[in-house]
C-alpha cells in the first residue's frame, strides 16, 4: 500500500473533528437558584472527552497467562475550565452546590446524594455547528473548584477548573453494533 496524501484524504473524508468545537452543560440540583444558565457553554473553554477502561484479568495456565476482560473500575473524574467573568455567576453558582452538599461553618451535610447528584454533558460538534457525539456524564457533583490565580503582572482573563465525581458516563450520537445500546 503507497503512502501519500491522497490516502490520508480519502480518508478523512469529513476534515476531521476539531478540539476546538464542542461545548459543555450541566445541571445544577434543586434547590440552588443557578443564575449562570446559558453561560456556561460559552464560557467552558475545556474538557475532555473520557477515556474507558475495563479491567484484565490474568489467568496462569500452564506457565502463560491468559488474560480476560475484568470488570469498569471506577469512573475517572471529569474536568472543566470555566473563564471567569465580572459577575461570577458559574463560580458563584458552583460554590452554592457545594455549600449545598456541605456548609462551611458547621461542615455538616444535609441533604441526600440523591438530591446533590445531577448530569452533565459535553457535545462534540462539527464544523457546521450540528452535534457528532454527547457524552452524558451520569451522578455529578463537584468535588474542588480550583482557586483563580491572581497578578498585577498579568492581563490574562481569569479561568479555574472544576472537577466533578462521576457515577458512569453513557454516549450518544453515534451508529452502535447490533446488539450494543452504546452504554458504557
Amino acid at each position: 500500500m503507497a503512502y501519500s496524501i491522497q490516502n490520508i484524504k480519502s480518508n478523512l473524508t469529513g476534515g476531521g473533528a476539531r478540539s476546538a468545537l464542542f461545548k459543555v452543560t450541566f445541571d445544577y440540583p434543586d434547590g440552588i437558584s443557578a443564575i449562570s444558565g446559558e453561560k456556561l457553554q460559552f464560557l467552558c473553554k475545556a474538557s475532555q472527552i473520557p477515556a474507558s477502561t475495563i479491567n484484565k484479568l490474568e489467568v496462569d495456565y500452564m506457565g502463560r497467562k491468559v488474560k480476560l476482560a475484568g470488570v469498569r473500575p471506577e469512573f475517572a473524574d471529569w474536568t472543566v475550565t470555566i473563564i471567569n467573568d465580572e459577575d461570577f455567576a458559574i463560580r458563584n453558582d458552583l460554590e452554592n452546590w457545594m455549600n449545598y452538599m456541605n456548609g462551611h461553618v458547621d461542615n455538616a451535610q444535609r441533604v441526600n446524594p440523591l438530591d446533590y447528584k445531577t448530569t452533565g454533558k459535553v457535545t462534540q460538534l462539527s464544523k457546521d455547528g450540528s452535534k457528532l457525539r454527547e457524552y452524558n456524564f451520569k451522578g455529578i457533583f463537584p468535588t474542588e473548584i480550583a482557586a483563580i490565580d491572581l497578578s498585577w503582572d498579568s492581563e490574562d482573563l481569569e479561568e479555574f477548573e472544576v472537577t466533578f465525581s462521576v457515577d458512569w458516563w453513557e454516549v450518544a450520537g453515534q451508529n452502535y453494533p447490533k446488539g450494543n445500546n452504546g452504554t458504557s
